[in-house]
């Protein structure tokens, strides 16, 4: 696996596999990888010729008082995993490189201008997703990727990243994959090893609120206060737990929905002790 630091030599490397005719795929990481990770990674693997995963701490997502310093990191952990998981080549710039100006900043920035930022998420992390934008604005124009990979985990990034898409002609293909969960149900996410063993347990009211949203639906539920209220109740009984939103959103515009009706994202954000987590489930009516 080729291990590159700088744009050009990524620049380089594709346009060899590209005079080749072989296919690029995509799959940016903030790193510490985890099965999560390697899920996106074979699926990459599996549709294209040659996998580039990127693997950088971006600071242009973090707001003042999040956890930039503290994100863990283990590089040489993620190499080992991109590799037997089959990728061809990990881009793992500096701050520096990918922002020259210098202290993480930029003076350009990619940013979705309707409320789809602004919902979930980015009620409470309000520059979170133009940084988000910038940056795989910025790996998309580096890599030249014909597909990029992002987990359903993250809905409200995949679904902003497939508007940037769309709106900017990038002309790439937006492929989402399924959310990996532990045996017990919690989502796999980095941040997890944040948790105490008392937190991890208390972790589990998020998967346990989705279940319950799922299998309301199924039974016929279509009011959306009733399942939300239902879950809000369920996670409010543990005492670890502060909820940031449930909320339940049409699942392209992120506008909050009344009805289950059509494809609909049941999303929310939880604080386990100070350790902030994410779940979703995407139902259809």
């Amino acid at each position: 696996m080729i291990i590159a630091k700088t744009v050009a030599e990524v620049r380089s490397q594709v346009r060899e596999w590209k005079k080749e005719g072989l296919t690029v795929g995509l799959v940016p990481t903030m790193g510490y990888l985890h099965e999560g990770h390697a899920s996106l990674i074979d699926e990459a693997v599996r549709q294209c010729d040659r996998v580039v995963a990127s693997d950088f701490v971006n600071p242009t997502q973090f707001g003042p008082g999040e956890d930039l310093e503290s994100y863990p990191r283990d590089f040489d952990h993620d190499c080992q995993l991109l590799e037997e998981h089959g990728c061809n080549m990990v881009f793992h710039p500096s701050v520096d490189e990918m922002y020259p100006d210098g202290n993480g900043k930029t003076d350009t920035y990619i940013e979705i201008l309707d409320d789809m930022p602004r919902q979930l998420c980015g009620k409470t992390r309000p520059i979170h997703f133009r940084g988000v934008c910038t940056v795989v604005g910025k790996l998309f124009n580096i890599v030249t990727p014909d597909k990029a990979f992002f987990g359903q985990k993250d809905a409200q990034q995949l679904a902003i990243i497939r508007r940037m898409v769309r709106d900017l002609s990038y002309g790439i293909e937006i492929v989402g994959c399924p959310i990996v969960r532990e045996n017990d149900g919690l989502a796999k996410s980095s941040r997890n090893t944040y948790l105490s063993e008392d937190e991890r347990k208390a972790a589990l009211v998020l998967s346990q609120a989705i279940r319950m949203a799922e299998k309301m639906v199924a039974d016929g539920e279509r009011d959306a206060k009733v399942i939300l209220d239902a879950m809000t109740a369920h996670v409010e009984k543990e005492p670890k737990a502060k909820i940031d939103y449930i909320s339940a959103v049409d699942g392209v515009t992120m506008a909050n929905v009344d009805k289950i009706e059509g494809n609909v994202l049941i999303a929310m954000a939880v604080y386990i002790g100070s350790t902030r987590l994410i779940d979703n489930c995407i139902v259809n009516a």
